[in-house]
């Protein structure tokens, strides 16, 4: 080989390394996050996260890479929170209900009778959005979106048309504000998690519960009871959050692009809770479950349970609480003119 030739072959060969070099580097600046959630992969609220994985690897030309792990398969539902708090993972969904235990704001959308529709439940979020943000960034979390499951509904084996009809009855419930609802009914809160419904009813270890359509279709709840009441008690929302310090470490650019990512995720999801409202109920009634409205004297008392429960989730939830009620109100006078 001449010198010439060496020197050729030598060029070549740096060059090589150096394309090796930049498309290693490349590959190492591309950010990677897994994302747990409880949810099965049919669920809507998982359907949703996964568009918006899929549109923060496409505004972001996968230099930020979300890999959603549904089903509870990566953390436990009563883990995903403090997972993201400590780092273990930087971004989850869990539904806000689940951390009234830490503060009382967070169960604000399972007041009974608060807020009963869509309309009302936006205007509840759009008051308590900012009081809750604020909370989770005290813990070093940021809240990126939130989405509803349907209204709430009483499932039973007979038709009720008053309060005294749930009376004794073993209801089935998920968390504190269904479990205060099942006492002031005089009926026997049971706490059961949505995989072992169908178990729990079928053993007798409950006779009723207070879930969505949704729940209540994914667990072919017409195998072990017969009647569906809408009440439409509640619309608890699931809400996707993100280490701060996870979020610090983006540049500009894709931070802004996970904020334009949870906007849309979040006007999809409240579209995508609403059809499917309807396509559960349908759902229902197809499989043979008798689906009723509350009758007058029902609604009436279900209202006076959702008043005093409006009352005590204020004291509990003292000046945030009230500032939270104070904007809602504000704001449906303000729908009103």
């Amino acid at each position: 080989m001449t010198a010439k030739t060496f020197a050729s072959a030598s060029l070549i060969s740096l060059g090589v390394a150096a394309a090796g070099l930049t498309l290693t580097s490349s590959a190492q600046a591309a950010t990677e996050w897994d994302m747990p959630t409880p949810y099965g992969d049919r669920t809507f609220h998982t359907v949703n996260i996964r568009e918006f994985a899929d549109d923060v690897r496409d505004a972001t030309d996968g230099e930020l890479d979300i890999t959603v792990h549904s089903n509870g398969s990566l953390i436990d539902h009563a883990e995903i929170k403090n997972s993201v708090r400590r780092g273990i993972v930087p971004a989850g969904e869990l539904i806000m209900s689940r951390l009234a235990n830490e503060n009382p704001i967070f169960e604000v959308d399972s007041v009974p009778y608060l807020a009963a529709n869509y309309e009302d439940a936006w205007a509840l979020w759009e008051a308590s959005r900012d009081i809750i943000g604020e909370e989770l960034e005290k813990q070093g979390l940021r809240l990126l979106f939130a989405v509803p499951w349907p209204p709430q509904g009483i499932y039973t084996q007979n038709q009720i048309e008053k309060i005294e009809d749930l009376r004794n009855l073993k209801m089935r419930v998920y968390n504190s504000s269904s479990e205060r609802l099942a006492g002031l009914a005089n009926a026997v809160p049971t706490q059961v998690n949505n995989p072992d419904i169908p178990t729990a009813f079928s053993t007798g270890r409950v006779d009723a519960m207070v879930t969505s359509p949704t729940t209540g279709a994914n667990s072919k709840a017409w195998d072990f009871l017969t009647h569906y009441n809408h009440a439409q008690l509640w619309l608890p929302k699931n809400m996707v959050i993100v280490s701060e310090r996870a979020f610090s470490r983006l540049d500009e650019a894709t931070q802004q692009a996970v904020l334009e990512a949870a906007k849309t995720a979040e006007q999809r999801g409240w579209d995508m809770s609403r059809q499917e409202t309807k396509d559960a109920v349908l759902v229902l009634e197809e499989n043979g479950i008798v689906v009723s409205e509350p009758t007058p004297e029902l609604a009436k008392s279900l209202e006076g349970i959702g008043s005093k429960m409006t009352e005590e989730w204020v004291e509990r939830a003292g000046p945030q609480g009230k500032q939270i009620l104070e904007n809602y109100r504000d704001a449906q006078e303000s729908g009103k003119e």
